[in-house]
């Protein structure tokens, strides 16, 4: 018997969705052209322009014109929209998913969980688990 997590679409999914690829590209670019985001996304034009609009009028982002360009803010302090993380800020993961990855320790020096090298990943820097490359 076949289920979801079986069969021909298992290799498909992928962890996050169209509005989260979205909002991470505008946060890493305010001033990106949907056309920019569109095309680092895989997806349409047209799609980008509606999921802009969803993510403005649920609170997400604002948008102000800048000479003949879109320039858009992350709104702080907006949360996960499903009940699960609606506790978290969705700040913290645009943190963990703009920012540069940590570069790899040499072989010969192992990081320790208090050493620098040894990032994280939660809704406040600097606390919860260790941060490793995805």
């Amino acid at each position: 018997m076949e289920s979801e997590h079986t069969g021909p679409r298992r290799n498909g999914w992928t962890f996050l969705t169209n509005h989260a690829r979205v909002l991470i590209a505008i946060a890493r670019d305010p001033g990106i052209r949907l056309r920019d985001i569109a095309a680092e996304c895989g997806l349409t034009e047209r799609t980008v322009q509606a999921i802009v609009t969803d993510l403005q009028a649920d609170g997400y982002l604002s948008r102000t014109r800048d000479g003949r360009r879109n320039r858009y803010v992350v709104a702080s302090g907006a949360r996960f929209r499903h009940p699960a993380e609606a506790d978290h800020e969705i700040a913290g993961l645009l943190a963990y998913l703009t920012g540069p990855l940590p570069t790899p320790a040499a072989p010969s020096a192992p990081s320790s969980p208090s050493s620098p090298a040894a990032e994280v990943a939660n809704d406040t820097p600097g606390q919860g688990e260790p941060r490793t490359p995805v």
